[in-house]
This record gives structure tokens, sequence and C-alpha cells, in this order.
């Protein structure tokens, strides 16, 4: 049996933030928690949707303090401010570290037996649903929207752990390009090939099927097209990343992923590397890596990619064409192609161990171990 979650409701497009007051109101909701973070507030980004909430005179509490790679303590500190407050909903305004924290916050206001945050670890089933989310992406990347996936850091012992929970789901998306035109042209890159990263593993992960392929293959299609053009702020690339990024975070949330991820994560929780740079220089050497174990669906995403002529490719022409495309993408918005600037040797033992642990390493088309998981970080440095 096969089981898919998406939002209740999302709205797409310039101007979608506009309904968070009529989505407050019909809810019967008073006071917002706004989760966001210091840099979107600093510039302005938070505002508009501010501006929203008090043009409908909706009461709301601001929570800045979180971090790129948001940790147990960030969640702590959110929920003790959540419950201070008197707000009855969550808005969170950011990329997926704040929707990723106000997750947290949400699940455990309602199930107060996870106030560690640590149990929350792997596929767990909350007994009731989060306080209702509100959920704007400010970058075309995480899609934590509309996943049911969130992750955290364990700063403690260095390690970022992933929870995956039906119940954390925001009810409703605020999908708005304009949200996201104020991003950097780095941090739009490697946003982007997040997002294409979570389309592609969607699409290979053991628990693909034909709904979610039609997902995934969309999704690769729209980001490979648009995510150069998003880079230089053109407003057309900006709205097509925006849903492209969407489309992806609707299937892989529904299929999971594999060590694309289950590697990224502990660059982030040892290096603080961010996410999207992390998975766009591993994921063309793990493709490579996965490619016997993939049938016919390079050939798809060769297509997906822009490819032409892959109907008279053989199977190894396709799945390099597949991806020498996706590596060029890398190259041709700036992405470092190795981790020669972040991985230190002696930290590959505690890298690899990690990444074997993580829970995205079970969809993983190929059967990996410890040992094979280090030759690929080691083939990178």
């Amino acid at each position: 049996m096969n089981r898919f979650i998406l939002n209740e409701t999302s709205y797409h497009n310039s101007g979608a933030i506009k309904a968070i007051a009529t989505e407050t109101k019909t809810r019967g909701l008073k006071k917002a928690f706004v989760c966001t973070d210091e840099s979107l507030l600093k510039f302005g980004v938070t505002k508009k949707v501010l501006d929203v909430l008090e043009e409908a005179n909706i009461e709301y509490q601001v929570f800045s303090d979180i971090k790129a790679n948001p940790t147990v303590k960030n969640v702590l500190d959110g929920l003790k401010l959540f419950k201070e407050s008197g707000c009855d909903y969550l808005v969170a305004v950011g990329g997926g570290s704040v929707m990723d924290t106000a997750k947290a916050i949400g699940i455990i206001v309602r199930n107060p037996e996870h106030a560690d945050v640590l149990s929350l670890e792997g596929a767990v089933e909350t007994k009731n649903k989060a306080v209702d989310i509100f959920a704007v992406p400010t970058t075309a990347g995480t899609a934590a929207e509309v996943t049911i996936n969130y992750v955290i850091t364990d700063e403690e012992k260095q390690r970022k752990f992933v929870c995956v929970d039906p119940h954390d789901i925001p009810v409703v998306a605020f999908v708005d390009p304009d949200m996201m035109s104020s991003m950097p042209k780095m941090l739009t890159a490697s946003t982007g090939m997040d997002a294409l990263t979570h389309a592609i593993e969607g699409y290979i992960t053991k628990g693909a099927w034909e709904l979610s392929d039609m997902f995934h293959l969309k999704a690769i299609e729209i980001i490979a097209r648009s995510l150069p053009s998003a880079c230089n702020n053109d407003p057309k690339g900006r709205e097509d990343m925006a849903l492209g990024q969407y489309v992806a975070g609707m299937g892989f949330s529904n299929v999971g992923l594999g060590i694309v991820h289950s590697m990224a994560h502990p660059l982030g929780a040892l290096y603080d590397t961010p996410h999207g740079i992390a998975n766009a220089i591993i994921l063309p050497t793990v493709m490579e890596y996965n490619a016997p174990y993939t049938g016919e669906k390079y050939r798809d995403i060769a297509r997906a990619m822009g490819v032409k002529g892959t109907e008279n490719m053989t199977q190894e022409e396709y799945r390099k064409a597949a991806v020498e495309a996706v590596r060029n993408l890398s190259i041709t918005v700036g992405i470092p192609q190795d981790l020669k600037a972040i991985v230190k040797k002696e930290d590959i033992k505690f890298l690899s161990e990690s990444a074997y642990a993580d829970a995205c390493r079970p969809g993983n088309p190929r059967d990996t171990s410890v040992e094979e998981i280090a030759k690929l970080y080691e083939s990178l440095i």
C-alpha cells in the first residue's frame, strides 16, 4: 500500500502571501507565532508577511533565534516562547531551517511527551497533529512547506537527525516567488541544486512509484531549465523555481531519498556546511555510484535535463549523459566541484558512520556500507 500526503491548501505565484490573512480568519485563529531568522528580519523579507498580518489586525509574536542548521536548543527556545506568547498557530517565514524548527515546535506543543526533541528522530508518527503551521518559503529548494520531514542538529553529538512524521506537514503553504527575490546568487544556486537532488533521489529511491515519478520528472525538467535564469534574478526563473522545488517536495516527501542526503547531513552537523552546497557537490558522484541499480531511469533524467537524442543512446551513454548534465548545471550556477575546502581526512570515519546511520540511507537504490560511503567521501577530497 502506498500513501501520499500533501498540504490541505497551497497558494502559488506572486501575491500568494496575501491569503495568509484570509486563511487565519477562516480557520478561527487569533495570534501568529512567526518563526524566521535574523537575516530575513534585517533585510525586510519577513516584514512582507508582518505587513499582511498588521493590515488584517492579526496579533503576532516573532521568534528569530534560528541557526542555518537548527539545533535542539533553537527548538526548545522557540517552544518556551510559544507557550508564553499566547499564540495559537505558527507562520514559518524562511528556508528549510526555519520551517524545520516550526515543525518541531508545533509537534511538541501537541505531543509534550517529546519535549526532549531527540525522541522525534526517525519515522515517529506522533499521536496528535502539530499546531497549525502556515509555511512561507523564502528559498526555492527545501520544499519543507510540503514535506513530512524535518532535520534538527544535536550539537552535543555533532550529528543531524531526520524526523519523519505525517502530523508535521504545514496545513497551508504560500509559495510566493516575491518572497524569494532577494536571495543572493549563491543561495539561489545551492537551494536550487538541493531541489534537483530531491527530484533525482526521489525518482530513483527504492520507494518510488508511478505517482511520485510524475512529480519528480516534471520537477527535474522545471529546475533544469529555470535555475540559471533564477540565479540571474529573472522573475520568470524565480517563479518557475518556486514551482519546481514545490513539485519535487510533493514527491520525495512521500517516497524518501538516498545517500546524497545521508552524506550531506553530517557535513552540516560537523562543519555547518550549507545543505544545498553539500548536496550539489555530492550528487554527481553518487549518481555514478548508483547508476548500475537504476534500470532505464537515467534516460528519463537525461531527457528531463534537456539532453537530446537519448532515445538512440546505449545504457552506458544515457547514464553518463544524465550525470554530466547534472554536473554541467552545477558548474553553470557556480557550485564548487569537490569537498577539499570542507572535509578533513581524519573525519571521514565519523562522517561515514553518521551517513550510514542516517534515515535517508535505506532508500538508496544501491545497498551500501560504511566503507563504501567512506570511499565516496575520499573521492571528493
